[in-house]
C-alpha cells in the first residue's frame, strides 16, 4: 500500500507505534476481521514491536517521529486506501464496532468524510466514565481524500474534514494506562507538548496562570464533566490532570526543569 506493488483497498487499519510489543499483537487481531489491510506505522521501536506486527500479518512502515499529527498525516498521504481507521496499540476494536464501521463505509454517501468513535477508557485497570472519559468521541475513521490533520497541533491531534461526519454507536475499547507509573510518564510528555504549543502561540506565563488554570481544569474535570461519579478515583484523576494540563505547561514555559 505504500508502493505501486500494492493494490488499493477499501479500508486500511493504521496503528501508530513505538515500543508497543506487549500491545500490538492483540490490537492487530482485533482489527484484522474488519479491515482489508493492517499497517503498523512505527517510529523507531527498540523492542520487538515490528517483529510481532509482521508475525500477526501486518505491514510495517518505518518513519522517524516528529509529532502525532505529522505521523497520521503521513499515513493519509502514503496509503492507497479509500478509508483509513486509526487505532492506537492499546485500543481494541470489538466485533460489534467492526461490523458497524464496515456497514457504514459500504453504504456511505459521497459527502461522508469521517466518523467519530466513542471510547470506553480503562485507567489503572478501572473503567473511568466521568471526567470526560466517556463517551470520549475520537475522529478515527477518515475518508482519505477528504481529511487532513492540523499539523500545528502536535498532540491530541485534530483532523479537518471536507464533508460530513457520522457518529458510531459501539465504543472502541481503550486500555490507556496499565498503572499510575505509565499515567504519569505519558502526562509529562503531553505537558511538554502543550508547553511548546503555548510557546509557539507567543503565550508567556503570568502569576495568575499557576492558580487559575489548575483550578479551571480541576473544576472542568471533576464538576462540569462529572468526575465525581468515579469516587476517589475520579478525584485523583482530576487533581493530577489539573497539574499536568493546568500548571505544568506554564512551569516548562518558565524553563523550570527540562522540556525535552
Amino acid at each position: 500500500m505504500t508502493t505501486s506493488s500494492h493494490s488499493a483497498c477499501r479500508l486500511a487499519g493504521v496503528i501508530l507505534t513505538r515500543n508497543e510489543a506487549a500491545n500490538i499483537g492483540g490490537c492487530i487481531e482485533s482489527l484484522r476481521p474488519w479491515v482489508d489491510a493492517v499497517v503498523v506505522w512505527d517510529s523507531g521501536s527498540q523492542d520487538a514491536t515490528c517483529a510481532v506486527a509482521r508475525r500477526h500479518g501486518a505491514q510495517v512502515v518505518l518513519r522517524p517521529f516528529d509529532n502525532y499529527a505529522a505521523q497520521r498525516q503521513a499515513a493519509l498521504d502514503s496509503l492507497d486506501a479509500e478509508w483509513i481507521l486509526f487505532v492506537d496499540a492499546d485500543e481494541r476494536v470489538p466485533a460489534a464496532l467492526g461490523e458497524e464501521l464496515r456497514r457504514l463505509i459500504d453504504h456511505s454517501p459521497l459527502d461522508l468524510a469521517g466518523c467519530w468513535l466513542p471510547r470506553r477508557n480503562f485507567i489503572a485497570d478501572r473503567e473511568t466514565r466521568g471526567g470526560g472519559f466517556f463517551p470520549d468521541y475520537q475522529l478515527r475513521l477518515l475518508r482519505r481524500s477528504r481529511a487532513r490533520y492540523v499539523l500545528a497541533r502536535e498532540v491530541h491531534e485534530i483532523a479537518e474534514l471536507d464533508g460530513e461526519a457520522a457518529f458510531a454507536e459501539t465504543p472502541l475499547l481503550h486500555y490507556n494506562y496499565q498503572d499510575w507509573r505509565q499515567f504519569h510518564r505519558k502526562q509529562l510528555a503531553y505537558a511538554r507538548y502543550e508547553a511548546r504549543i503555548l510557546a509557539a502561540r507567543g503565550i508567556r506565563p503570568r502569576p495568575h496562570n499557576f492558580v487559575l488554570q489548575p483550578w479551571r481544569e480541576f473544576r472542568r474535570r471533576y464538576i462540569t464533566l462529572r468526575g465525581y461519579q468515579d469516587g476517589l478515583h475520579g478525584m485523583r484523576l482530576a487533581l493530577w490532570l489539573a497539574w499536568y494540563y493546568g500548571a505544568l505547561p506554564y512551569v516548562y514555559l518558565l524553563g523550570v526543569g527540562s522540556s525535552e
